[in-house]
């Protein structure tokens, strides 16, 4: 019997790096997984890839900033696969530059926001009441190093929006708990997906590399791995925490 035999998930953001390496993941461990994004192409890749090898996965299409597409979406994974036992709030990305404050623009702040922490929120929103209805689930969302340490180059609407995620996980985790629903947060650091190899010179890439005490960078496995564990039975009494999967660079 593996992991999540038979289990509905779904992975917000999973048409590539991170989110496409828990879907795998989870399907390599028994899960029926619907994988999301907006690009049709990517998302027929991933899935055609899980299903090459055993799994099971259907793709959705939603703009997670839009409660009514996440709803429609929800609607289509209790139709194809059942009700869904787990969620991995994924979705999102950095859409302003590191800089001054005074510099970052109002249309960078509210894209980094609404695309990380409002989406968060949302997908959970539309997920959540059948969880507490059958008194079962697990809710993973996804941080980053850059909401859990100050740092004068970090873009700060994507910091604050991965920050806020932090305190929401814990809320809501302390607010759900009563109805056997657990609710965990993974921040990861610098990850090797195939979009940060072309953006991160090699000459860079050696710097990160040495500011980790486990010299490398994390790769989208580390991650998903992790998700496994809190997805699964062997996490059963781990709830509220924030994970940092950042080969040692967080700490504390």
């Amino acid at each position: 019997m593996s992991a999540l035999d038979h289990k509905v998930a779904l992975v917000t953001g999973s048409s590539r790096g991170i989110g496409a390496a828990i879907a795998h993941v989870f399907a390599q461990n028994g899960a029926q997984v619907a994988v999301h994004g907006r690009d049709v192409a990517a998302l027929s890749a991933v899935r055609e890839s899980i299903e090459r090898s055993g799994g099971r996965a259907i793709q959705v299409l939603a703009d997670t900033t839009k409660f009514d597409e996440i709803e429609a979406m929800r609607r289509q994974i209790e139709r194809e696969l059942g009700p869904i036992e787990i969620l991995v709030a994924n979705a999102g990305g950095s859409y302003s530059p590191p800089g001054p404050l005074e510099d970052t623009t109002e249309e960078g702040w509210r894209a980094s926001v609404e695309g990380n922490l409002t989406a968060t929120f949302l997908t959970i929103k539309s997920i959540l009441p059948g969880m507490k209805e059958r008194k079962a689930g697990n809710i993973i969302t996804i941080s980053s190093s850059a909401g859990r340490r100050p740092h004068p180059r970090s873009p700060i609407p994507y910091a604050a929006a991965k920050a806020g995620i932090q305190i929401l996980t814990q809320d809501l985790a302390a607010q759900v708990g009563p109805f056997g629903i657990r609710v965990n947060c993974i921040a990861p650091e610098t990850i090797l997906t195939d979009r940060n190899k072309e953006r991160i010179p090699e000459a860079q890439r050696q710097m990160l590399i040495d500011a980790h005490p486990i010299r490398r960078l994390g790769m989208p496995e580390d991650v998903a791995r992790a998700a496994l564990f809190l997805a699964s039975d062997e996490a059963g009494w781990i709830t509220g925490i924030v994970l940092d999967v950042a080969g040692g660079a967080t700490m504390g």
